[in-house]
C-alpha cells in the first residue's frame, strides 16, 4: 500500500472529523434541549397535580379557595401550554432561547396567579418560580436572566398591591414578598458560574467524544488496511473481528463479525479447537488453504487475549501467506542457483561427461573381470546420477514460464498411463486409473503436469516396493464446496510421519540414500507457475498421497479474455 494512496483516506477522515466538530460548535447545545424537557416536564407534573388536587379538594381552605374559577382556569391553561410545549421541544420549531423565555414567561404569569387565586403569598405556590428560574438560567444568558427574575419580582409585588387595594383575600405580607424576590435573584445570579462550568464541560466532553470517535476510525482504517492479515476469535470459536487483508487469505469475503470461525475457514478452526483442548499443540501452525481464488499455504501465530494467557479464552490469530514469504527466500535461493548452476555447467558437466564415456569404453574392453565391470558401472552410475542433479539445478534456475493449455485429464491420464508402465515395466495391476469423470478439465502446461505426475508416480512406484508390493493408483475429481479439478497418486507404501511431512517439498531433503531431494520440490514449484498445488495427505489405512489441486479453468478464461 503506497503513501499517496494511504494519505488521500486519511486526509479525507480528518478533514469530515474537523467539519464535524465546526458544525457542531455552532449548533445549539444538546445539554440546554434537555435542561428545557426536564423543566417541562416538571411544569406538565405539577399544572397536573394541581388540577388534579383542585377537583378532588375535601377542604375549602385548599389550593384555590380564593378565587375557584380562576384556579380552574389558570391551572387547565397551564397544563395545556406545557403539552403545546412538549410538543413544540420534540419538533424543535423555535429555537431554544425564544422557546425558553416564552416557556419561563408563561410560568411566572401562570404561577402568579394560581398563587393570587390561592390567598397570595401564604400559599406557598410563589416558590415554584425559584425552581423554574434557577433552572432556566441555565441554558440563558445572564441579563436574560436577570430580566425574567425582575418580572417575576414585579408580578409577586404586583400580585400583593392588587390585593391591598381590591381588599380581596388576606392582608399583603410584603417582607414575604420581598424576601422570595431576593430568592429568585440570588438563584438567576448564582447559576450563572455553574452554567457557564457546564457548558465548558459539555463542549470539552463533545471534543472528546469527536477525538474518540476519530481515534476509532483511525484505529479501524488502520486494522482493515494492515499488511498483516489479524483475526480475533471469542471464547466459542466465533470471528469477533476480522480486516478485509484476513478475509481475502481465508478466501471468504462474507466473513464478518460473529460468524463461526469453521464457515469461515474450516481447517483453521479445526486446528483452533484442538488447540484449546491439546498443550502439546503448536500455537505457530503451518496450515494449508484451499480458496475459491487461490490455493495458499497460510502460517498462523495463535496469542490468547488475557493476562493469564489461557487458551480457553478470546485468540488474536496473526496470519501470513507463506508464498509471500517464500517468494523472497526463493528469489535469493534462485539467484544463487542461478550463478551455481553456470559455474557447475561449466565446470563439472565436462569432466562428469568424460568420465562417463570413459567408463562406458571401459565396459566395453573384452579383459575386464567381473569385478571390474561391476566398477564401471558404479561409476556410469554415479555418473549418471550427477548429471541429473545438474539438470534439476539448471531447470530450477531456468524456470521458464509455461504454456497452459485445457485438458480433458480422462483421456491425457490414460495416455500417461500406458506410457509409464511401458517405461517402468510393470506388471499388470501394480498401476491404475481409478474413477475420473470423462468431462473432467484442467488447465496447465501438458509437458509441466507430465513432469510433475512422472515423479510423483516414480516415488510411488518406489516406495511402494519398500512395503513388498506395488499398487499405485490415480483418481480425479472436483473439491467439495469450491468445485476446483483435482488428481490424486495414491500409493500403499510406509507413508510419511508428522514431522517429515513438514520438509519433503524443501529442495534437496531427501529421506531416502539415493535422491538428489529436488523431485518434489520442483514438482510443487511447476504446480505453482500453473496457479496449482500440490498437497501431501495421509492415506486412511497406511501410504500417502500426493494431490494437484488445479484452479478452475473457467476462470483462467475469464481473466484470459478480459
Amino acid at each position: 500500500m503506497n503513501q499517496a494512496s494511504t494519505d488521500v483516506p486519511l486526509r479525507r477522515t480528518f478533514r469530515g472529523s474537523r467539519d464535524t466538530l465546526i458544525q457542531k460548535s455552532f449548533e445549539e447545545p444538546e445539554l440546554s434541549w434537555r435542561v428545557l424537557i426536564t423543566l417541562n416536564a416538571f411544569r406538565l407534573l405539577i399544572s397536573t397535580a394541581l388540577l388534579l388536587l383542585f377537583v378532588a379538594r375535601s377542604d375549602p381552605r385548599f389550593f384555590g379557595d380564593a378565587r375557584p374559577t380562576l384556579f380552574a382556569a389558570c391551572a387547565a391553561g397551564y397544563l395545556v401550554f406545557a403539552v403545546l410545549s412538549a410538543i413544540s421541544l420534540r419538533h424543535r420549531w423555535v429555537s431554544r432561547n425564544v422557546l425558553a423565555v416564552t416557556q419561563l414567561t408563561a410560568d411566572v404569569v401562570a404561577i402568579v396567579l394560581l398563587m393570587h387565586a390561592s390567598g397570595g403569598i401564604s400559599s406557598g405556590l410563589g416558590g415554584l418560580l425559584v425552581i423554574f428560574i434557577g433552572a432556566a438560567s441555565l441554558v440563558m444568558p445572564i441579563t436574560m436572566s436577570a430580566m425574567l427574575a425582575a418580572l417575576a419580582t414585579f408580578a409577586i409585588l404586583g400580585e400583593q398591591v392588587y390585593s391591598q387595594i381590591t381588599s380581596v383575600g388576606p392582608t399583603p405580607n410584603y417582607p414575604a414578598a420581598g424576601i422570595l424576590s431576593g430568592i429568585i435573584f440570588a438563584m438567576a445570579l448564582a447559576t450563572q458560574p455553574l452554567a457557564r462550568r457546564i457548558r465548558a464541560t459539555e463542549a470539552l466532553a463533545r471534543q472528546f467524544g469527536v477525538d474518540l470517535k476519530n481515534l476509532s476510525e483511525l484505529n479501524e482504517y488502520i486494522v482493515q488496511h494492515l499488511r498483516e492479515s489479524i483475526v480475533v476469535v471469542d471464547d466459542n470459536d466465533a470471528v469477533r473481528l476480522i480486516n478485509s487483508s484476513a478475509k481475502k487469505l481465508l478466501g471468504d469475503a462474507n466473513a464478518s463479525p460473529g460468524t463461526p470461525l469453521v464457515s469461515a475457514s474450516k481447517p483453521l478452526g479445526e486446528y483452533i479447537v484442538e488447540w484449546r483442548g491439546d498443550e502439546t499443540q503448536s500455537s505457530h501452525p503451518e496450515l494449508t488453504l484451499i480458496t475459491a481464488g487461490n490455493n495458499v499455504r497460510v502460517s498462523a501465530h495463535l496469542a490468547p487475549l488475557g493476562r493469564d494467557d489461557r487458551r480457553d479464552g478470546p485468540i488474536l490469530v496473526f496470519l501470513e501467506d507463506v508464498s509471500h514469504m517464500n517468494a523472497r527466500v526463493q528469489q535469493s535461493k534462485l539467484a544463487s542457483l542461478g550463478r551455481l548452476s553456470a559455474s557447475i555447467a561449466h565446470e563439472i558437466r565436462n569432466p562428469v561427461g568424460a568420465m562417463s564415456h570413459a567408463a562406458q569404453l571401459l565396459g566395453e574392453s573384452s579383459g575386464l573381470g567381473d569385478d571390474d565391470k561391476r566398477l564401471t558401472e558404479i561409476i556410469q552410475s554415479h555418473s549418471s546420477r550427477v548429471s541429473h542433479i545438474i539438470d534439476n539445478v539448471l531447470q530450477l534456475s531456468r524456470r521458464e514460464s509455461g504454456r497452459p493449455e485445457r485438458l480433458r485429464i480422462k483421456a491425457w491420464l490414460d495416455d500417461f498411463a500406458a506410457e509409464f508402465v511401458r517405461t517402468i515395466e510393470l506388471q499388470e495391476g501394480e498401476f491404475s486409473i481409478g474413477d475420473v469423470p470423462d468431462d473432467l478439465e484442467v488447465r496447465m502446461d501438458h509437458s509441466h503436469l507430465r513432469q510433475v505426475l512422472w515423479n510423483l508416480c516414480d516415488n510411488a512406484v518406489k516406495y511402494a516396493s519398500e512395503t513388498g508390493g506395488v499398487l499405485v493408483e490415480i483418481e480425479g475429481g472436483r473439491m467439495q464446496g469450491r468445485g476446483r479439478p483435482y488428481i490424486e497418486v495414491l500409493d500403499c507404501g510406509l507413508g510419511v510421519d508428522r514431522a517429515t511431512a513438514d520438509k519433503i517439498f524443501e529442495p534437496f531433503f531427501t529421506a531416502r540414500s539415493g535422491g538428489t531431494g529436488l523431485g518434489l520440490y520442483i514438482s510443487r514449484e511447476l504446480c505453482e507457475l500453473n496457479r496449482a498445488t500440490l498437497l501431501y495427505l495421509d492415506r486412511p489405512g497406511g501410504g500417502s498421497i500426493f494431490r494437484i489441486v488445479f484452479s478452475d479453468p473457467d476462470r483462467w478464461d475469464k481473466q484470459d479474455a478480459e
